[in-house]
């Protein structure tokens, strides 16, 4: 048998392996500086105001909510149905 073939020994030191060196360590998916946790730093900020927000006219904020209302109809209509339904089975059983 080749010394390849013989399994060697579990190294505890390869359990913690070293990040590999372009991982982005900088970039902040989810900010975790919440008031209330042992970690909170306020000097940090508090996220107020992002730059990259566009504000909207009142005519793009009604085309958002109309949309919004229009995405969904087809479920309250559809809760609507369910409910109609039960009412009539409800009403066709106890009369």
């Amino acid at each position: 048998m080749k010394e390849k073939d013989i399994q060697q020994p579990f190294d505890k030191t390869d359990r913690r392996k070293k990040p590999a060196d372009d991982l982005d360590m900088e970039t902040t998916i989810a900010d975790m500086n919440v008031d209330g946790m042992p970690w909170y730093k306020p000097e940090k900020g508090n996220g107020d105001g992002d730059p990259d927000i566009p504000t909207l006219t009142k005519k793009e904020r009604r085309a958002m909510v109309r949309g919004a209302l229009l995405a969904a109809l087809p479920m309250i209509g559809v809760i609507l149905l369910v409910m109609a339904l039960v009412y009539g089975l409800a009403y066709l059983w106890l009369s």
